[in-house]
């Protein structure tokens, strides 16, 4: 039985339409006899979808009990058994309740799918988990409910159900989404039309990629080569020179013009393996493009128009963004430049943009890796001048009535035999110098027509054009051979300055410049290998490319760094001359692998550091503030043992209340000090568990005075997730610093309120207050601020109490509080549900 198929309509926010349209294709598939089910649809007591429901089969749900409430779920054994060609389940973000079959709904869905059934399901913009920050920032309401993106890309069909806001906000006015009673808070919350707009769009916008995606493997699948313009796609040509610059701001623009427009830059590199433009000049270029919102190309290909237009039309672009050539006038008799031949061989499907800059016609001489390395096409040449030519010239010179002479006629066949050279190579001009001595033998020397020469003269002209051909040929080889050399060189020399400088700089990661020697050297994919010894199996520590080997003797290249580590490269087998470079680049991975360990190294050095710190201070604070209340509790207990004086049971009382008040002091100052310890060490481990506010927050308020805390906590709010042994702590730390520093014209406020998937928990003093630049260094351990005496703690109680509050997953801070005075925020996680129920379960939990 073969994998069923996902359908999936996709909405920018509730009540768009999506139930309604899974409905209504359900009646039209049962319309044509297709065997169709509800497995699980939720109408939310909206009577037009709900009147949707009517002609279609509905399968029975599963009833959960969680917490004494009882919740219905998809019952994925009854659709299993009942086997249907198509299931409905609405809601795939969903989270089931506890004691489900699956934690998920989509997981649900999976199931079905590999049972052979069609499910078609709806979800919502904002329940994507990548677009979980994105739609938090947009509307303020974090989404607990969410859906990996590959669930919903792997869907076989994609629908999206759009509505504009003004029209959302309508069917809201008339009740068709929620009841009348929640009409006016959702108008003026989630749903506004700015909130509605950019959710829309966030829509649009992820639908248009998926369609992109589409479209991209149909023309792969169908070897479609043509530009179908269904999406502005600019890509710009790159050579490495200043001018980039220019043509990437100017397609920007470009871009600008249309919504949903995408930039492309694209080099293009010569086959040698280096590249001929400045390593420097091209990040400078990268980082722009990249900071414009476009992408990076680098491409090998000899022969850059048809390299470029490939390039173009492989990603469907629509325009391709060129600068005026850099050539001067003369230049051009080498060919009509990139510029002219792109947009002669463009097509009617590709626009050509041509932008002039300043560097227009300031010459580029000739590219650096270029070299002796000619085209096909000049080394042809070469041979038609080299030995065509000759025939051609003889053929000319025996026709002419006078002829020029010998003399004249072997410095003709010499410039012939340059020019061959100069065009060709070594063996075009060899090959002229051989055909010239022939045809000067045989036709011009007396005797003709005969390989003979009767005079001595003739003999060692011919000898001396021969010798002069075969020097002239060399030393233009020669030159040529050290051009390219040069070019080599000064390539190679500013790739090591590009490594140079990126080791003076520290800037280069580990991926990053694995990256540049995959893209330098034309390679698929660049591993680093490192073991421990000889004998210990091969480790990647780092690889860029698909399918990176784990083994140097599996590579096309390994270039060994020490006794155990190489870089690996796959693609094809390089030069001896590329080796030089490579081994750089391998020495520079293992300088920058070492550079990210020592970083690690020296952070972990820094915690250490901090920890030594805290246990000085730990000594100072022993040695000093728990001594006052060990002090005052020696003497009272040395007056209470003192038969000198007979005490009165009122003076017996005040000591004993002192002693009580100096053990208390001791405990708080030792349960901070150890709590403290704790955190600094990692050992605090918060058992999270549901509970309301108002079971936690009343027993941290024993240690305050009565009537001197003024506390609101709603019966309303959701439940909480955190450790309640932790959070007690964190409470009552934050209520006892407030009373201390409350002036006491009126108590404290602790109050609580719920904000989208948070619970934020406020305890406002009206004491002097903290100024902003204060307000994080209090939350420092051993920082109590202002004129607090010795005697008031070792200034812990807020370091704890933050570094509980980011245990259990929330947030500590600290703001004005109007009116002057401070008030400390609190921020817990909502638990999934809210639901609040009476439990039995322990106030406190192990940390």
């Amino acid at each position: 039985m073969g994998r069923g198929t996902l359908r999936i309509y996709l909405g920018a926010a509730p009540g768009v339409g999506k139930t309604y349209a899974m409905l209504s294709e359900a009646h039209r598939r049962v319309e044509r006899g297709t065997d169709c089910v509800v497995a699980f649809v939720e109408h939310h007591d909206r009577p037009r979808t709900e009147v949707m429901l009517h002609g279609l089969e509905l399968l029975p749900r599963r009833e959960l009990e969680y917490r004494g409430t009882v919740f219905t779920e998809m019952d994925v054994d009854a659709v299993l058994e009942r086997a249907p060609a198509v299931a409905l389940v609405d809601e795939l973000a969903h989270t089931n309740v506890p004691g489900s079959r699956n934690a998920k709904r989509w997981q649900d869905v999976e199931e079905l799918l590999k049972a052979g059934i069609d499910v078609i399901s709806t979800v919502n913009i904002q329940h994507l988990e990548s677009l979980g920050d994105v739609v938090e920032s947009i509307t303020g309401v974090r989404q607990r409910e969410t859906v990996p993106d590959e669930v919903v890309r792997r869907a076989d069909q994609i629908e999206l159900v759009d509505m504009s806001p003004q029209a959302l906000r309508r069917r809201m006015a008339h009740g068709n989404i929620y009841r009348p009673d929640k009409m006016d808070a959702a108008l003026s919350n989630y749903f506004r039309p700015g909130n509605l707009t950019a959710l829309r769009e966030l829509a649009l916008l992820w639908v248009a990629d998926r369609v992109d995606e589409y479209l991209q493997q149909y023309r792969g699948e169908h070897n479609i080569r043509t530009t179908w313009q269904a999406r502005e796609r600019i890509v710009v040509g790159l050579t490495g020179g200043p001018e980039g610059r220019t043509l990437i701001r100017r397609a920007s623009r470009m871009a600008a013009k249309g919504s949903g427009s995408e930039i492309l830059a694209v080099y293009i590199a010569r086959s040698d393996g280096l590249t001929s433009a400045s390593p420097k000049e091209l990040a400078v270029q990268r980082t722009l493009v990249e900071d414009l919102g476009g992408t990076f190309h680098h491409v090998i290909g000899d022969d850059i128009p048809a390299a470029l237009l490939e390039f173009a039309r492989g990603v469907n672009a629509t325009q391709i963004v060129l600068g005026s050539s850099r050539r001067k006038t003369w230049q051009y008799i080498y060919g009509p430049g990139v510029g002219a031949t792109v947009a002669r061989e463009s097509g009617p499907d590709l626009d050509v943009h041509i932008v002039t800059h300043e560097e227009v016609a300031k010459g580029r001489g000739l590219p650096m890796a270029r070299g002796a390395r000619l085209g096909r096409a000049r080394i042809l040449w070469g041979w038609l001048v080299g030995v065509v030519g000759p025939v051609l010239l003889a053929v000319v010179l025996r026709s002419m009535e006078d002829a020029p002479g010998l003399a004249n006629d072997v410095l003709l066949f010499l410039f012939l035999t340059v020019a061959a050279a100069l065009l060709g190579g070594v063996r075009p001009a060899l090959a002229s110098a051989a055909v010239g001595s022939m045809l000067l033998n045989y036709w011009f020397t007396p005797p003709t027509h005969t390989l003979t020469v009767q005079d001595p003269e003739n003999l060692v002209a011919i000898v001396i054009f021969f010798a002069v051909a075969v020097a002239v040929s060399s030393v233009v080889d020669l030159a040529a051979r050290r051009t390219h050399q040069a070019a080599r060189l000064r390539a190679e020399s500013e790739i090591l300055s590009f490594l140079a400088g990126s080791v003076l700089r520290g800037e280069t990661a580990l991926d990053a410049l694995l990256d540049r020697v995959r893209e330098t050297f034309a390679m698929e994919s660049v591993a680093l290998l490192e073991r421990s010894s000889d004998v210990e199996p091969w480790t990647c520590a780092g690889y860029v490319g698909p399918a990176p080997v784990t083994r140097p003797e599996d590579a096309d290249v390994d270039m060994p760094v020490g006794d155990n580590m190489a870089l690996a490269l796959s693609g094809r087998v390089l030069p001896a001359e590329d080796r030089r470079v490579l081994g750089a680049f391998a020495a520079q991975a293992a300088v920058v692998l070492d550079r990210q360990r020592l970083v690690g190294e020296a952070e972990q050095a820094r915690r250490l550091a901090e920890g030594n710190r805290i246990r000085t201070a730990l000594l100072a604070a022993v040695s000093h503030d728990l001594r006052t209340p060990l002090a005052s509790i020696k003497a009272a207990v040395s007056s209470l043992r003192s038969d000198d004086v007979a005490w009165s049971e009122e003076d017996e009382a005040e000591l004993l209340e002192g002693i009580e008040d100096g053990a208390d002091r001791l405990d708080h100052l030792v349960g901070n000090l150890l709590d403290m310890s704790r955190l600094q060490t990692g050992t605090v481990t918060p058992l999270i568990r549901e509970i309301d506010l108002d079971e936690v927050v009343p027993m941290a308020l024993g240690g305050v005075p009565e009537g001197s805390v003024d506390l609101d906590i709603p019966e309303t709010l959701p439940m909480v997730a955190v450790d309640p042994g932790l959070l007690e702590r964190v409470v009552a730390n934050l209520v006892e610093n407030a009373v201390k520093y409350n002036p006491g014209q009126e108590p404290v406020a602790v109050a609580a309120s719920a904000l989208g998937g948070r619970v934020e928990l406020r305890v406002v003093d009206r004491g002097r207050g903290v100024p902003d630049e204060a307000k994080e260094r209090i939350f420092e351990p051993f920082q109590r601020y202002g004129d607090a005496p010795r005697g008031a703690g070792v200034g812990l109680g807020l370091a704890v109490s933050r570094g509980f509050a980011e245990a259990m997953g929330g947030t500590l801070d600290a703001e004005d509080t109007p009116g002057g005075g401070l008030t400390m925020v609190l921020t817990l996680t909502a638990a999934p549900g809210g639901v609040r129920t009476e439990t039995e379960l322990p106030a406190r939990a192990t940390s």
